[in-house]
């Protein structure tokens, strides 16, 4: 990151965006490559700790556009063959290259990962602003929204505050505006649930062959992301390159029972408690202090656009993370919103418009997330038609992706009955050779 601690937020600018994760760092990269005049805050100090290391090859084709592809080759990250999963003794697997993709997904360490794209986004550019929070954006004048801040660089926390046309809130699980406007909604009572996640050091992997492996193989056997049912929720093993994120989805209630002092301990027991697990655990060791959790699990916004402001990124939503749309969904809602903001800028008679067409997409692309990972509970918050007219553009080979993928859980029923309503299940090709008759040689 450049430093910009001595420099001076300016008064104004032409589009304010709150937050610097994946989000809200490509949307600062497109607006400001365009010519236009972006300030980013961000509440933190990048590089900074995030969870979401999974990235599925879809969002290559963002990366591309951002101008950021070679410098995440550069890095190196652990490139994914597809992904594993173990749900209610069921056993299935999907291989990117069986679907036509040419290039990887990617493990990456979120902290440098997200530290690439916020630089990038300085490099255009963009005037960013870390350890300043935002506190209330003030829409009094529909023309010029007030957005109020600390500023925290220095020894004294100072109030300040910028004008702007037209705010970004990519706060992520924050939801500055959806909070202040009363808008975020929870999916489901059922799906009140929670993460909690750690990293262990020495963990073997599941490789694209079904087998277990050795750190040391990464560059011989690609692996693949490996999720497992467990209980009430989930799990998660991906390795990245020098430790492995390990991930619970629990009910909220569950998670209540827990004292603090013992969430380590009930980690660690329910990673044992599932064979495949402790066998790829077997010889690793836990990273003191990495325990952590995420409250405030799949909810939604009803109000994520309007004349003069967008909430993208998890600051419009969150469902499930089981497929890793997570980065994919970011950086789609940053292109859409960058698109309308471009043209309101030039036709401003016409911004209102351009909003309602943006919310509308994104809504889609949200509500294709939500059914596909929360299945019969994906209903909540779901616009239906849009989905389904999603689904009807999409060519047959994603088509045939997205159904594997659907069926590598048991949440596939909402989904199914969208798609077949959609009139695209029977024209699928059904004869490709499903896994769940072999086996995870760990």
């Amino acid at each position: 990151m450049v430093d910009l601690t001595q420099n001076l937020i300016p008064a104004q600018c032409d589009v304010l965006i709150i937050g610097g994760g994946p989000a809200g760092s490509s949307a600062a990269i497109e607006l400001a490559k365009s010519g236009v005049d972006v300030v980013l805050l961000e509440r933190t100090i990048f590089p900074r700790n995030q969870v979401g290391e999974s990235l599925i090859p879809h969002f290559w084709k963002f990366a591309d556009a951002l101008g950021v592809s070679e410098k995440i080759e550069r890095e190196g990250f652990i490139a994914k063959a597809g992904g594993i999963t173990i749900w209610d003794n069921k056993f299935r697997q999907i291989s990117f290259a069986k679907f036509g993709y040419q290039r990887p997904g990617l493990h990456v360490e979120r902290d440098i990962f997200d530290d690439l794209l916020l630089t990038h986004a300085q490099i255009s550019g963009a005037q960013v602003f870390c350890q300043v929070t935002v506190k209330k954006v003030d829409f009094g004048n529909k023309n010029h929204p007030v957005v109020s801040f600390f500023d925290k660089r220095h020894d004294e926390n100072e109030a300040g505050s910028i004008r702007c046309q037209y705010v970004i809130d990519a706060s992520g699980h924050s939801t500055l505006l959806a909070n202040a406007f009363k808008a975020r909604k929870l999916i489901s009572p059922k799906l009140n649930f929670l993460s909690l996640w750690g990293y262990f050091k020495n963990s073997r992997y599941v490789g694209v062959d079904r087998k277990s492996h050795a750190a040391s193989e990464l560059q011989i056997v690609k692996p693949v992301t490996f999720v497992t049912s467990y209980k009430t929720g989930w799990l998660w093993h991906i390795i990245l390159r020098e430790k492995t994120s390990i991930g619970l989805i629990m009910p909220v209630e569950q998670f209540k029972s827990v004292q603090p002092e013992q969430r380590e301990t009930y980690f660690k027991q329910a990673c044992q408690e599932i064979p495949e697990i402790s066998k790829l655990l077997n010889n690793a060791r836990f990273v003191e202090g990495s325990l952590q959790f995420r409250p405030n699990y799949s909810y939604y916004s009803d109000n994520i656009s309007g004349e003069n402001y967008y909430c993208i990124g998890d600051a419009a939503a969150f469902a499930d993370p089981i497929f890793s749309h997570g980065v994919q969904n970011a950086l789609y809602n940053a292109a859409v919103v960058c698109m309308a903001i471009r043209a309101s800028l030039k036709q401003r008679e016409n911004r209102l418009r351009y909003s309602q067409l943006c919310e509308t997409r994104m809504q889609q692309f949200y509500g294709f997330s939500r059914a596909l990972a929360l299945g019969d509970y994906g209903i909540h918050g779901v616009n239906r038609e849009l989905v389904k007219s999603l689904i009807k553009t999409m060519p047959p080979l994603e088509l045939e992706l997205i159904r594997v993928a659907s069926e590598m859980t048991n949440r596939s029923e909402n989904f199914h009955q969208l798609a077949c309503e959609a009139g695209v299940w029977g024209s699928m090709n059904s004869n490709r050779k499903q896994d769940q008759d072999d086996f995870l040689k760990l």
